[in-house]
C-alpha cells in the first residue's frame, strides 16, 4: 500500500498553513518519483484551477500548489484510503471517489470542491489528477490516535495466532531478510520540521506492519495453500490491513491538525 497521498496530505497542509516552503514539498515528494505531473480531470476542472485539460501538456506540482492557494487557501486537506467494503472519509459519488477507490488513496480538500489522486502512468512518472467534488459527504471519522496505535498492535497480536494456525506464519528462511527488504525499497518519507511524535512513530509502525502482511501474504516455497486456507488466511489479514489504513488516516489527521495550528514560519 505505497501512499505519496499520505504525504502529500501532510505537506501541503503545512505548506497552507505558513510551515513549510514549496520547494519543501517538493523535495518530499521526491522519493515517490522521478518526475510528478499534473492535470486537470475535465475542462471545467481545468478552467477553475488554470491546470491542463485531458491531452494538453501536463503541468507541475508548483502550479497544483498555487492552484490549491487560489481554492483553499488554508486547506484543510484530508487523506483518504478507500478499499472496496470500506470506503470511510469519501465524498459523494462523484469522479474522485471512483478513482480514489481504484487508486487506494487520494487527497480531499472538501473545502476547495477538489479532490486529488495520484496514479503512476509510466516507469518513474506519477500523475497527480485533480477532481471535481461537488457533495463532500459527511464529516470525516474522527478516530483518536491513541486508539488507532492500540487496535493497530491488538490486530497484530490476535491475528498472529490465527496464522500460525493456518501454517502460514512459520518461520521459513529468509523472511526476516525479506521484511527488511521491503521496507529499505519502501520510499523514504520525509517529514516537516515540527512533524509531531506520536504521528510520526504510528506512520512508522504501520510501514512495518505492511512489510510483515506482505510476507505474510506469501506461500511458503513449494507449498501452495489451498484454496480454503487461502480464503482463510485472507480473512485472517483482514483486520489487519483495516487497522494500517485507520492508524495510518489517524496518524495523518493529527498530524495536519498540529500543523495547520501551529505554523513555524
Amino acid at each position: 500500500m505505497p501512499c505519496p497521498s499520505a504525504t502529500f496530505t501532510v505537506w501541503t497542509s503545512a505548506w497552507l498553513a505558513g510551515a513549510a516552503a514549496p520547494d519543501d514539498v517538493l523535495d518530499a515528494l521526491g522519493p515517490w518519483a522521478d518526475a510528478h505531473d499534473v492535470q486537470a480531470a475535465d475542462a471545467d476542472t481545468a478552467r477553475v484551477t488554470a491546470l491542463p485539460s485531458p491531452g494538453e501538456p501536463v503541468s507541475s506540482v508548483t502550479f497544483l500548489l498555487a492552484a490549491l492557494r487560489r481554492a483553499a487557501p488554508r486547506g484543510p486537506a484530508r487523506l483518504v484510503l478507500p478499499v472496496p467494503g470500506d470506503v470511510r472519509g469519501l465524498p459523494g459519488p462523484g469522479h474522485f471517489s471512483q478513482q480514489a477507490l481504484a487508486a487506494g488513496e487520494g487527497v480531499l480538500f472538501a473545502d476547495a470542491g477538489l479532490g486529488i489522486v495520484p496514479a503512476p502512468i509510466a516507469d518513474g512518472v506519477l500523475r497527480w489528477t485533480v477532481y471535481p467534488v461537488t457533495d463532500p459527504g459527511p464529516p470525516p471519522e474522527f478516530v483518536a490516535l491513541n486508539q488507532a496505535e492500540r487496535e493497530l498492535r491488538d490486530q497484530v497480536r490476535q491475528s498472529a495466532s490465527v496464522l500460525t494456525s493456518l501454517g502460514v506464519a512459520r518461520h521459513r528462511p529468509g523472511v526476516r531478510e525479506e521484511i527488511a527488504a521491503a521496507l529499505s525499497a519502501r520510499p523514504k518519507s520525509l517529514w516537516p520540521v515540527g512533524m509531531p511524535g506520536q504521528p510520526l512513530r504510528v506512520l512508522q509502525h504501520a510501514d512495518e506492519v505492511e512489510a510483515i502482511l506482505a510476507a505474510a501474504s506469501v506461500d511458503e516455497p513449494g507449498g501452495a495453500l489451498s484454496a480454503s486456507a487461502a480464503a482463510a488466511r485472507r480473512e485472517a489479514l483482514r483486520p489487519i490491513e483495516t487497522a494500517v489504513r485507520v492508524a495510518r488516516r489517524a496518524a495523518v489527521a493529527e498530524a495536519v491538525r498540529v500543523l495547520a495550528t501551529s505554523p513555524l514560519v
